[in-house]
């Protein structure tokens, strides 16, 4: 049963938390794997949000109790109009025993004019940012589908694992596979949208199905980890030989990625409020897992022949920008276009001022009526 966050409250009102400033709304500065204070909440609430996400039930109720909030917050995707949009929600079991979570974006007063499936970052969920973005888009007449990998989000599975990057593209081929089916959008064209981790799976799927996609926009695509991001050599291969005992470990270093990810200093705050996403050191196969399937990506790139829309920051310290560069020049697609942003950072859609932010979407969109029209 969801909670609703007006019992939490000790004495401000969701109006007033909303008005707060950002600093005054959080106590302490995120560190990594560990709980943020938000000032405004009861205890109640504090716990819930505080508590080990490893299983989906504690990600479910954290989701539910903060919602409200976290959709409150002044994040120009938030005000995106979402008039005249129907929502829904919905959970799955595929085929591997495990319950997916699902959410689609349609336009209930105009006609769709394709359908957009969206492949979100390593650690996030499409509850949080996705929501505006997926807003933006089918208030301009795509029908979104977004889901949660296993292990991420309101998805079933050990949260932040990834025992095997090619069976999670396998889900997503899966329950892509059946929302196609629906006859009332099976004959519209289809474009996978892929941001970071997300633009891996994205390629992957179209690797596994290069004729079932009308195109695909990438978004800062992981092809390749930024080196700065990547263990020194040494280490790395010592933590390869403790994947194989110890996979589930969270062991990796990694730098603070909402500090590298977002150049806006506010918006780089209110990261904190996806509180189901994974923020903790990867796990040693997860780590394993994006390390091989990067370096399996860029050996392939000449394979990929669907039409692409690559967007990548130039400042970009989390995905290698030169390897979208590659991207873009061994593609085999006669179809591709390019635009790298001056000065930009790695979350063009979260993390950027919002002139930024709506230019980047601005692009999308044209890019995709482009190839509907």
């Amino acid at each position: 049963m969801a909670l609703k966050p007006g019992k939490f409250f000790r004495k401000h009102s969701l109006d007033a938390f909303k008005t707060r400033k950002v600093n005054s709304v959080r106590s302490e500065k995120a560190v990594m794997g560990k709980p943020v204070k938000f000032e405004g909440i009861s205890e109640e609430l504090q716990k819930i949000i505080d508590a080990d996400m490893d299983k989906v039930e504690a990600r479910r109720r954290a989701r539910d109790a903060f919602k409200d909030i976290q959709l409150s917050i002044d994040h120009c995707l938030f005000k995106m109009p979402h008039a005249g949009l129907k929502m829904k929600e919905s959970y799955e079991v595929n085929s591997r025993g495990l319950e997916i979570f699902s959410k689609s974006w349609l336009p209930e007063t105009s006609s769709l004019k394709a359908m957009v499936y969206f492949c979100h970052g390593y650690g996030d969920t499409c509850t949080f940012f996705v929501e505006g973005i997926a807003r933006k888009l089918a208030s301009s007449g795509y029908g979104v589908f977004a889901m949660d990998y296993p292990g991420f989000g309101l998805s079933e599975g050990l949260h932040g694992y990834i025992p095997s990057f090619d069976k999670l593209v396998d889900d997503v081929i899966e329950h892509y596979s059946k929302v196609k089916e629906n006859p009332e959008i099976c004959k519209l064209p289809s474009f996978l949208f892929g941001q970071s981790m997300g633009g891996a799976v994205a390629l992957k799927v179209h690797m596994k199905q290069p004729d079932a996609w009308n195109g695909a926009v990438l978004v800062a695509p992981m092809c390749k980890i930024a080196d700065d991001m990547v263990p020194p050599w040494l280490v790395t291969q010592i933590l390869v030989g403790i994947a194989k005992f110890l996979p589930k470990q969270k062991l990796v270093p990694q730098q603070d990625l909402a500090e590298l990810a977002f150049r806006d200093a506010k918006k780089r705050e209110q990261a904190a409020y996806n509180v189901i996403a994974y923020k903790h050191k990867p796990r040693l196969q997860t780590a394993v897992e994006l390390l091989h399937t990067t370096q399996e990506i860029e050996k392939q790139l000449d394979k990929v022949s669907l039409p692409l829309l690559i967007l990548h920051g130039k400042n970009d310290n989390v995905t290698d920008p030169s390897i979208s560069n590659a991207l873009y020049e061994k593609a085999s697609s006669s179809d591709k276009k390019l635009i790298l942003y001056e000065d930009a950072y790695h979350s063009l859609l979260e993390g950027e001022p919002d002139e930024m932010i709506l230019r980047v979407l601005g692009d999308i969109i044209f890019w995709l009526d482009e190839h509907t029209a």
